[in-house]
C-alpha cells in the first residue's frame, strides 16, 4: 500500500510580510565550505578532476612559454642585425621557432581536452549535487516546509546551483591556472632582472589594495544580492499559485506595490555588487597599464645610465650580472603585462568565489537540516494465517498485512494483524510552545467505525490526523494503533496504512490513469480502473480525449475541481488501506456530484476505520461517532442521533443556529 498524503507541493510561501535584507541579516558562508566542495567533488571525480587540473597545469606552463623565447629570438635578432648575417640569423630562429610553435599548439589540443573534460565533470558535479539536496529535503519533516517559502527553496535548485556551476567550471581552474602562471612567471621575471621585479612588485601591492577594499565591498552585495533572488522567486511563485485569488479580489495593483519593493531592494543589491564590481576591473587595468608605462621607462633607464664603472653597472643589470639587454627588457615588458592580467583575472573571479560560497552555504544548510526523525522498529509485512490461527510474514502478497514487532527485551517477534484500531489518550500538542492547539483529547476509533470531527477552522480537527500520520510529533500522551503506540511504529510503514483524501488536491503532470496509480505504484491498470468506478470517477475519465491516458498538467487545470477531487479519491482507493483520513474531501465538490461522490465514499469506507473532516454536517449523519471540538479541546460526543437530543453546540450547528466559522 503506498501512501496518498504525498500529493506533491503545496502553494509556495513567498516573503510578503517579510523584509528586505539587510546588514544584520546577510547570509555569511560558513567556515569549512569551500573544503567541503572540493571534498566532495574529488569524491564524485577525483580521477577526472586531477587529469584535468593537470592539463590545465601544463596549459598553463606552455603559456608562459614565449616570454622566454620572445627573449631568444629578440636577442638574436638584434645580435644578427648588427652583424647583418642573415644565414646565420635564419639558422638559430628555426629551431627555436619550431620548438616555440609545437608547445603552443600542443597547449592548444590540452586545452581542447581540458574543456570536454570539464564540461562533464561540471555537469556531473551539479548532477549529484541536486540529487543530494533532494534526497535531503525528501527526509525533512513537513515543519520545515511550514516554516521556510517554497520559492526559496526552489532558488537552491537553480540560483544557487548555478553559483556552483560557475565556481567548478570557472573560478576553481582560473585560479589555479592563475596561480601557477604567476609562481612561473615570477621565476622568469627574477631569471631577467631583479631590478624590474621590484618595479612589478609595486604595482601588484596596488593592484592588492584595490582588491580589498573595492572587490570587499562587492562580494559583500553580491551576497545580498543572492537573498534577494530567493526572495523575488519566493514572491512571483506564490502570486502564479494564488493568482485566481488576486484577480477575484481585484488585487493587482496591491500585489505590484508588493512585487515592486521586492523587485526594488533586489535592484539595489544587483546595482551596488555591479557597480563596485565594474569599478574594479577598470582600476585594474589601468594600474596594470601605468606598470606597464612604469617597467618601459625603469627598462629604458636601466639601459641607458650604463657607466663606465663596473660597479654601478650591477645596479642596472639582469639577475646574475649580466649587463640588462633590450630583448629582455622587451620579454619583461610582455611577460609583466600578462602577470598583471593574471591577478586582474584572480580578482574578478574573486565575486564568483563569494557568491559560489553564498549559494552553496545556502545548499548545505538545507542539506544539514535535520532529517526527520524516525526511532520506530515496527514494521508492516505481509503476513498469512496458520491453521492455528497465528500470523507469520510472508514473501510475497498476501492481502493480509500485520505489524512485526521485535521485542527488545526478550528478543521475540510477534505479529499483530492490521486492523485499524485507534486511540488517543490526554494527548496535547502546541505548533509554536505555549499555544495549544489540542489539550487532553482522549478519543478511540474501533476497527471498521467512522469518527467525525466537527468544529469551527483553527479547532484542531486536521491537526488530530496529522499526529496520527506523524507528521508532528505529540507534546504529551500516547496514541495507539492496534495496541502499539505509534512512536514504535516506522513513520513510511505507519503512513502505509493510511488512506488520505485532503481538501487541496495535486495532481502531478502525467496521465489519469498515472495519477490513480500514485496510490499504489505497482497497481494494475485493472485496480486503478476498479477504483476510479468506485469513487465515480470512471464516467468523466471515459469521457476526456484519451480517456485513462488523457495527460494532465499544471496541477489538472484541464478538469473542474470536483473532477481533481474524484481522481484524488480514486488514488486514496487504490491503495485500499485500513484506516481512511477524509479532509474536508467532499468540500469543494457541488451538491450534484456530492451525491454521486458519497455513494462511492460509503463503499470505500465499508469495512474501514475512517476519519472524517467536514463542514458540511449532512456527509457526517452517518458516523458512529460525532466529536465537536472547540479550541482544541472535545467538548461533545456521540451519534448524531445522541447529539441532537443533547441540544447542545451540535444541535445548533446542524440547525443552523449558528454558524461553524
Amino acid at each position: 500500500m503506498s501512501n496518498p498524503r504525498m500529493q506533491g507541493p503545496q502553494m509556495g510561501r513567498g516573503p510578503m510580510g517579510k523584509g528586505p535584507a539587510g546588514k544584520g541579516d546577510m547570509p555569511k558562508a560558513r567556515k569549512g565550505t569551500l573544503p567541503r566542495i572540493i571534498k566532495l567533488l574529488m569524491e564524485d571525480y577525483k580521477w577526472p578532476f586531477l587529469l584535468a587540473m593537470l592539463f590545465m597545469a601544463i596549459y598553463s606552463i606552455g603559456n608562459i612559454s614565449p616570454s622566454i623565447f620572445i627573449e631568444k629570438i629578440s636577442s638574436i635578432i638584434l645580435r644578427f642585425v648588427e652583424a647583418k648575417d642573415w644565414d646565420a640569423a635564419k639558422a638559430e630562429l628555426v629551431p627555436v621557432m619550431i620548438v616555440m610553435v609545437t608547445i603552443l599548439v600542443s597547449t592548444i589540443v590540452l586545452n581542447y581536452f581540458y574543456a570536454r573534460l570539464m564540461a562533464i565533470i561540471t555537469q556531473g558535479f551539479l548532477d549529484k549535487m541536486r540529487k543530494r539536496m533532494f534526497n535531503a529535503m525528501q527526509a525533512l519533516p513537513i515543519k520545515y516546509f511550514d516554516a521556510h517559502g517554497h520559492g526559496d527553496i526552489m532558488s537552491h535548485y537553480t540560483n544557487d546551483i548555478d553559483t556552483l556551476r560557475q565556481l567548478v567550471s570557472q573560478s576553481l581552474p582560473r585560479i589555479f591556472q592563475s596561480g601557477i602562471m604567476l609562481v612561473g612567471m615570477l621565476g622568469i621575471m627574477l631569471w631577467f632582472s631583479m631590478n624590474l621585479m621590484a618595479v612589478v612588485l609595486v604595482g601588484v601591492f596596488g593592484m592588492t589594495f584595490a582588491v580589498k577594499h573595492i572587490g570587499g565591498k562587492s562580494a559583500s552585495n553580491f551576497i545580498r544580492q543572492q537573498k534577494s533572488i530567493g526572495k523575488l522567486e519566493g514572491y512571483v511563485e506564490e502570486i502564479m499559485n494564488g493568482q485566481k485569488v488576486v484577480k477575484v479580489f481585484c488585487h493587482e495593483e496591491a500585489s505590484q506595490a508588493d512585487f515592486d519593493k521586492v523587485n526594488a531592494q533586489l535592484c539595489e543589491d544587483a546595482t551596488k555588487a555591479t557597480r563596485f564590481a565594474n569599478i574594479l576591473g577598470p582600476v585594474m587595468n589601468n594600474i596594470g597599464n601605468m606598470l606597464y608605462v612604469i617597467i618601459a621607462v625603469a627598462g629604458a633607464a636601466f639601459i641607458t645610465l650604463r657607466t663606465p664603472n663596473a660597479s654601478l653597472n650591477g645596479l642596472f643589470s639582469g639577475s646574475f650580472g649580466s649587463v640588462l639587454e633590450l630583448s629582455v627588457v622587451i620579454s619583461f615588458l610582455g611577460i609583466a603585462k600578462q602577470f598583471t592580467g593574471q591577478v586582474n583575472g584572480i580578482a574578478q573571479q574573486f565575486n564568483s568565489i563569494v557568491m559560489a560560497l553564498a549559494g552553496a552555504d545556502r545548499i548545505f544548510q538545507l542539506m544539514d537540516e535535520a532529517p526527520e526523525a524516525d526511532e520506530g522498529y515496527v514494521t508492516l509485512v505481509n503476513a498469512e494465517e496458520q491453521p492455528d490461527g497465528s500470523l507469520r510474514e510472508a514473501d510475497h502478497r498476501t492481502g493480509v498485512w500485520a505489524w512485526r514487532h521485535p521485542h527488545k527485551a526478550d528478543g521475540t517477534v510477534t505479529f499483530e494483524r492490521l486492523r485499524g484500531d485507534v486511540r488517543l489518550f490526554d494527548v496535547d500538542f502546541s505548533y509554536v510552545e505555549g499555544k495549544k492547539v489540542l489539550e487532553d483529547v482522549t478519543l478511540w476509533a474501533k476497527p471498521g467505525q467512522k469518527i467525525a470531527f466537527v468544529g469551527a477552522t483553527g479547532a484542531g480537527k486536521t491537526t488530530i490526523t496529522n499526529l496520527i500520520n506523524r507528521f508532528y510529533d505529540l507534546e504529551d500522551g500516547k496514541i495507539r494503533y492496534d495496541g502499539i503506540n505509534i512512536t514504535k511504529i516506522k513513520k513510511p510503514d505507519l503512513r502505509r496504512s493510511l488512506g488520505v483524501v485532503l481538501q487541496d488536491v495535486n495532481l502531478f503532470t502525467g496521465t489519469v490513469m498515472d495519477n490513480i496509480r500514485y496510490g499504489k505504484l505497482d497497481a494494475t491498470d485493472e485496480e486503478c480502473v476498479k477504483a476510479a468506478k468506485l469513487a465515480n470517477a470512471h464516467d468523466f475519465i471515459t469521457r476526456l480525449p484519451q480517456g485513462y491516458d488523457t495527460m494532465l498538467t499544471a496541477n489538472g487545470a484541464n478538469l473542474s475541481q470536483g473532477q481533481r477531487q474524484l481522481i484524488s479519491i480514486a488514488r486514496a482507493a487504490v491503495a485500499d488501506p485500513p484506516v481512511m483520513i477524509l479532509d474536508e474531501a467532499t468540500s469543494s465538490i457541488d451538491t450534484r456530484t456530492e451525491a454521486l461522490v458519497q455513494k462511492g465514499m460509503d463503499a470505500l469506507m465499508k469495512d474501514r476505520t475512517v476519519f472524517v473532516i467536514a463542514h458540511r454536517l449532512s456527509t457526517v449523519r452517518n458516523s458512529d461517532a460525532i466529536m465537536v471540538l472547540d479550541h482544541g479541546r472535545i467538548i461533545e460526543r456521540g451519534s448524531h442521533t445522541d447529539l441532537i437530543a443533547q441540544k447542545g453546540t451540535y444541535y445548533k450547528l446542524y440547525t443552523g443556529a449558528f454558524e461553524l466559522e
